[in-house]
């Protein structure tokens, strides 16, 4: 598998214009982007939802670090609601078993449910023990992570699930072929959910991204600031303060940078080949339902395709001497082939999502 060469993976345009509506959105806004997503689709949100009171499945979300996996899968839980929907990311399980087992009473737990549910080479003992001492560049046995997600769906009960973290890399892609079988989960419909994201996006997300010290919420200097900027100490910068209104920062904690990420998507290189390679090999597999997903469109057909308020906005500031006055534009940067494309919003995307999952659930 290691040694076949694909073609990059080739996603149509989704032409959201062909869904008329009778307005522009403030995608930003909750309440707007329900109202977007109900006019947009019409009676399929509630064919969905109906479908989903009687039925789960099981999507498989495949795509670069900083693809938006997590947004996307927010949105989707809007639509269908928190009662019939659960985004279950690995990493977030492990991480949050790695903190439960140290605790006494949790750890007990965990060792108990392991004893009945896990299957592999290590002993449960020493398969904790891998991922107690694990680091950033362990790759826990896969036996390992089944078992885990096996345990956070029991958790989660009858709701459908985007997970959110496998496959991993290519020696595990078949995994998720069968991974219902190997967790002896529900006989649920199950698809892949493939997203294509630029890497000059990764990249402008990585090193324009800012977090409140305290608080650890986070932001973009271009791509979505805080409503406080500032100027910083040089005449031509600005800064952005934390405006989570239950931080004791609030109005005044300057945001910062995240370690490692001034580095941008070189300082990732090798897990962005990696990631583009499963998403590729994925696309390649007989027998599972694709759901693709791009998040840019050419300039010069975009408006073909999308209304204006469906495409991302950039943001910069400039001193008038008064105020910092914000400066909002449409972020226009490079796909990976070179072609000058707008960045969709996340919004835009979830709808072609949704309309993909329909026809594979119900036609």
């Amino acid at each position: 598998m290691h040694n076949v060469t694909h073609e990059p993976l080739k996603i149509p345009l989704f032409n959201s214009k062909s869904y008329p509506v009778s307005r522009d959105f403030d995608l930003s806004d909750p309440l707007d982007r329900r109202l977007y997503f109900n006019e947009k689709l019409g009676d399929k949100v509630e064919k969905l939802k109906e479908l989903l009171d009687r039925q789960t499945f099981v999507g498989y979300m495949v795509a670069k670090k900083q693809a938006g996996k997590g947004t996307y899968a927010k949105m989707f839980e809007e639509i269908v609601g928190p009662t019939r929907f659960q985004h279950i990311s690995i990493g977030d399980v492990i991480r949050k078993t790695e903190e439960e087992l140290t605790f006494s009473d949790k750890r007990s737990e965990i060792e108990n449910y392991f004893a009945s549910n896990y299957r592999g080479f290590l002993s449960v003992a020493n398969a904790l023990t891998s991922l107690q001492n694990r680091n950033q560049s362990t790759l826990l046995p896969t036996e390992l992570v089944l078992a885990l997600v096996k345990m956070e769906i029991d958790k989660v009960g009858n709701k459908a699930l985007f997970i959110d973290g496998m496959p991993r890399n290519l020696d595990q892609i078949s995994y998720s072929l069968y991974f219902r079988n190997l967790i002896n989960h529900r006989d649920d419909p199950d698809f892949f959910i493939l997203i294509d994201v630029p890497e000059s996006l990764i990249d402008l997300r990585m090193t324009g991204r800012r977090i409140c010290p305290l608080c650890k919420t986070s932001k973009n200097i271009t791509l979505n600031p805080s409503r406080f900027v500032v100027s910083g100490d040089r005449g031509n910068e600005y800064v952005l303060l934390c405006d989570n209104e239950g931080c004791s920062g609030y109005g005044k904690e300057i945001l910062v940078a995240k370690e490692g990420d001034s580095g941008g998507k070189e300082s990732i290189r090798e897990r962005l080949d990696t990631e583009g390679e499963l998403i590729r090999v994925a696309n390649s597999l007989q027998g599972i339902p694709k759901v693709l997903l791009r998040n840019t469109i050419p300039v010069d057909r975009a408006l073909s395709y999308v209304d204006e308020f469906e495409i991302s906005p950039s943001f910069s500031f400039q001193n008038n001497g008064k105020e910092i006055e914000v400066v909002k534009k449409p972020l226009v940067l490079p796909d990976d082939e070179g072609i000058e494309s707008y960045s969709l919003s996340g919004a835009s995307v979830v709808l072609s999502m949704v309309e993909q999952i329909y026809t594979i659930l119900i036609g």
